[in-house]
């Protein structure tokens, strides 16, 4: 039982500090692969050795030692390796080998989403590259992310990293003045880091990553609104992350949350942000996302909801955001206050086929019209594509959908 429970924290640090890790050696010796390469061998060493051991004082720390050394013994067996461990000893003479620089982007993680954004890479391909250095997501994870198979999203990330080496992209921070052309798929890695770690319960620790990343950006960038939206917005959802699921692990819907249980701290600040925000009047996506979940966290109960705000401020995330993602959650807005028969004539008309909360939305209208049968049938292919057990379980009773 012993070696079960280590083997799962290890894997909860995979998720935890592989991001710091790879970042780190990315830094040190400039090349994907070996960081990566090291940073899996360090911890498959963890597993072999903490069940018995004992987790170390400082486990990312071990890992990123355990890794450099990893790729330190690699590139001595190799003579293009040789070469590079003379030029990283060239650039970083001290006895570490871990450079203390100081640059604009005081972090190694979010120095590497900067870089992993360049613009010579395609920003879906700039968010997907770093969610898996990053974020500590498998490929299937990002893949699912994408709305896409996992081999298709495998390929994408070789064809990236093969265009990395050849093109020679530097791994270098940004000045200042490029920074804000990086800047819309830096915000989606840091949303899609967060929600990877909300929609999967074995990496909780990419939540408060996502946030302590999004606060590096509003001191780095404290003009620009829609970082201020960005970090609102993962506020104002984290305050309910504790009401999500029950006792029993089961999913609880925003309408069902004892919103005694939400964090009132989280949501001032979330709706100060918000604030400051209309009171600039640039809107954009995450600052609409933002006010929204800001009219949420205003209601004391489900009922009390601003429900026709909460469309017009969908009407105008639809307008600068066209998607069939936001017109989905447009809809079941709608749905609340024209009833069932108008939000699933809006949502027969998407083309979401392999967007599991499509399907269980359509099901809890169809439910909600008494088509009991079509509801049935839009649960089982919701719960087919749920991509975690809580989330199957849920669709298979039949459950209500999220708003």
């Amino acid at each position: 039982m012993r070696d079960e429970l280590d083997e799962a924290a290890v894997g909860r640090l995979f998720r935890e500090e592989s991001g710091r890790s790879v970042a780190t050696l990315i830094r040190v010796f400039g090349d994907i692969d070996i960081a990566e390469d090291a940073v899996q061998d360090a911890f498959t060493t963890a597993l072999r050795l903490w069940p018995s051991d004992g987790l170390p004082p400082n486990p990312g720390g071990w890992i990123t030692t355990t890794a450099r050394n990893r790729a330190i013994d690699r590139l001595r067996r190799e003579s293009r390796g040789r070469e590079l461990l003379g030029e990283v000893a060239a650039l970083w003479p001290n006895s570490s080998g871990m450079p203390g620089e100081v640059e604009s982007v005081p972090d190694d993680r979010l120095r590497l989403i900067f870089t992993c954004c360049h613009p010579a890479l395609s920003p879906a391909t700039q968010v997907a590259l770093t969610l898996r250095l990053l974020g500590g997501l498998s490929t299937n994870e990002v893949a699912r992310s994408f709305l896409v198979a996992e081999h298709t999203m495998a390929v994408r990330l070789v064809r990236a990293k093969r265009k990395i080496r050849a093109a020679r992209i530097p791994y270098r921070v940004p000045a200042r003045h490029e920074l804000p052309d990086r800047l819309r798929s830096v915000l989606a890695v840091v949303y899609l880091i967060y929600t990877g770690g909300l929609n999967n319960p074995a990496g909780p620790g990419l939540c408060p990553e996502a946030i302590r990343l999004a606060r590096l950006l509003t001191a780095l960038m404290p003009d620009e609104p829609e970082v201020a939206g960005l970090l609102a917005l993962l506020l104002l959802t984290d305050s309910r992350r504790a009401s999500r699921t029950g006792p029993d692990g089961s999913l609880v819907l925003l309408s069902e949350q004892d919103r005694r249980q939400w964090d009132r701290a989280l949501i001032d600040e979330g709706q100060a942000i918000v604030r400051w925000c209309l009171h600039r009047n640039q809107p954009g996506t995450y600052q609409l996302q933002a006010a929204i979940n800001a009219v949420h966290a205003d209601a004391t109960t489900a009922v009390q909801t601003d429900w026709p705000q909460i469309i017009t401020l969908y009407n105008q995330l639809l307008a600068i955001a066209p998607t069939p993602v936001v017109a989905l959650n447009r809809a079941i807005a709608i749905g609340e206050v024209h009833g069932p028969d108008a939000a699933l004539v809006l949502v027969d008309q998407l083309d979401l086929d392999n967007y599991y909360p499509f399907h269980a939305t359509r099901a809890d209208l169809l439910q909600r019209l008494g088509r009991n049968s079509e509801a049935a049938t839009a649960y089982k292919r919701a719960a087919d594509l749920a991509p975690t057990d809580t989330e199957r379980d849920f669709h298979k009773r039949g459950g209500r959908t999220s708003h």
